[in-house]
């Protein structure tokens, strides 16, 4: 018998998020005789998926959150962790900012290393910028090269590279099983979080500049003006989360929003709403808008969403130059598009099944490790 194969995952943390709940659906269905996953995360906290992780096998280390003015330190700390731990075969960074300084110290312990984008485009204010700035050496630093969907390939890495045999496409493959629509589910959900008789709108992902939730407020606003029923539930958490607390008591919306923070039942989430909101400004692609066809859930997106993501007929985008009140129009014009019923067969067809796409990803991993 061959020995394991061992990966080492780099992300900032392992609590819900896009990235991490792809290496977790990764995880729980890779043929583990084969490959052992072990994860770096940039954080003293105890995270959400730490446990599953040890149950599964896989370890969890440490490493400075890297600053931009910590580099020495930051180096350092990698060059000790593969130092005492040598066994690694592959390093697959997920975490982009720092990801041509840790990829770099792999490649001089003679390890393979991946670049995985899950993110189009930054935010625009120095944040972004200075992160563009200390992920652009990445693409003449990683052997291989991982996105999402083209945009958040190209986005990252450049045509260059996004064109080139390095690079492949790594769809944000989920488990199919629990999206499956189930009348009874989104009855019993509405009733637990004193949704009935409501217009529901939901949305679901981090509090996050990039998400867009100050528009997507001003957007519910005037739908609830069209709508006086209406509900709005956000899913997620982040650094924006006490401003957007704000912004919802200046625009008197608190009786109409519920703040679930992150949540481990999504599918049930998804069930529960009638209209999914994604007025993001840029996305890798926007895994809850897969996750959202699946239950049968029609979603009004921005046009700055990939268009890969549009896997059957209930996906419809919007120019996010289109002032609130259209897009509030829009939104209630489509209550009453298309009956609730299990879309999951065509997630499957278009390969975001978890089961296949593991081992398609367990086969490539076998060769470049």
């Amino acid at each position: 018998m061959c020995e394991k194969i061992k990966i080492l995952h780099v992300l900032g943390g392992l609590d819900l998020g896009g990235a991490e709940a792809f290496v977790m659906n990764l995880y729980r269905t890779i043929d583990r005789s084969k490959i052992q996953f072990d994860f770096v995360v940039h954080s003293e906290k105890t995270f959400h998926y730490e446990q599953e992780i040890k149950e599964l096998g896989g370890r969890i280390l440490r490493v400075p959150r890297f600053t931009g003015i910590n580099i020495i330190p930051y180096i350092r700390a990698w060059r000790r962790l593969f130092k005492n731990r040598p066994a690694y075969s592959i390093v697959h960074g997920h975490i982009g900012s720092s990801a041509a300084i840790y990829l770099w110290v792999a490649k001089r312990f003679g390890l393979t290393t991946v670049a995985h984008s899950h993110g189009a485009g930054n935010s625009r204010d120095l944040k972004g910028f200075m992160y563009s700035v200390f992920a652009y050496p990445t693409r003449f630093v990683a052997d291989y090269f991982l996105g999402c969907s083209m945009a958040a390939g190209i986005s990252r890495y450049g045509k260059r590279v996004a064109r080139s045999p390095r690079f492949r496409l790594a769809l944000n493959a989920i488990d199919l099983a629990p999206l499956r629509y189930d009348e009874t589910i989104r009855t019993n959900t509405r009733k637990e979080l004193d949704l009935e008789g409501k217009v529901v709108v939901g949305h679901i992902g981090r509090f996050d500049p990039l998400k867009n939730h100050s528009f997507l407020l001003a957007v519910f606003k005037e739908f609830l003006a069209l709508e006086p029923n209406a509900h709005l539930v956000l899913v997620g958490d982040g650094e924006e989360r006490s401003r957007i607390e704000g912004a919802i008591e200046r625009l008197s919306l608190r009786k109409h929003v519920s703040l679930l923070g992150f949540r481990s039942d999504i599918p049930r989430l998804l069930m529960a709403m009638d209209l999914f909101l994604f007025p993001s400004i840029s996305e890798g692609l926007g895994i809850s808008l897969i996750e959202a066809q699946g239950t049968g859930l029609v979603s009004l997106a921005s046009d700055t969403v990939p268009s890969e993501v549009k896997i059957t007929d209930l996906v419809h985008f919007l120019s996010l130059k289109e002032p609130p009140k259209k897009w509030a129009k829009t939104l209630h014009s489509l209550i009453d598009e298309a009956p609730r019923n299990d879309r999951t067969e065509d997630l499957r067809s278009h390969g975001y099944d978890v089961i296949t796409a593991s081992k398609e990803l367990e086969a490539w991993y076998l060769t470049i490790g």
